[in-house]
């Protein structure tokens, strides 16, 4: 068997991979990055003091005061991927994600690229593509526009 035909045979296979399933895996992967990152934050349901000394020293954000954009963060990190778990609002909530991307690799790390473009890169897809079959949102949609009998 030839080098191109496997390269054939390679790309066959990853083209029958199911965009649900790569959209769960982005949407998983994705949430559970930030969802720790929010988790480091706080402390039952409040947030640590010291998520407020880091905004204040660490992270700098320009335009919001350091509180508001402590609250601001910590509630995105825990909103957004809870959304996209369960795939509701999921290309709303990954276009808020890589406003933070965005924001930390411009303002807060950014010699962490190689990193924020993966996550980048997940989350791109997710509003691209949208979140797959195995979401609230492709439920939603789909009694809310049926498809007419004929077609399927």
């Amino acid at each position: 068997m030839s080098i191109t035909s496997l390269l054939d045979r390679g790309q066959r296979l990853a083209e029958r991979i199911p965009h649900s399933f790569v959209a769960l895996a982005a949407r998983l992967s994705i949430a559970s990055v930030f969802w720790r990152s929010g988790q480091t934050k706080v402390s039952g349901f409040r947030l640590r003091e010291e998520t407020f000394v880091l905004f204040r020293e660490e992270y700098k954000v320009p335009l919001l005061p350091p509180e508001i954009a402590a609250y601001a963060a910590t509630t995105a990190e825990h909103l957004f991927p809870l959304l996209l778990v369960i795939g509701f609002a999921s290309r709303l909530s990954a276009l808020g994600l890589l406003g933070m991307v965005a924001v930390i690799q411009t303002f807060v790390y950014p010699g962490a690229w190689p990193e924020h473009f993966l996550w980048a890169a997940l989350l791109i897809v997710i509003i691209a593509r949208g979140p797959g079959a195995v979401s609230l949102d492709h439920l939603i949609w789909n009694r809310a526009h049926p498809m007419p009998a004929f077609a399927r």
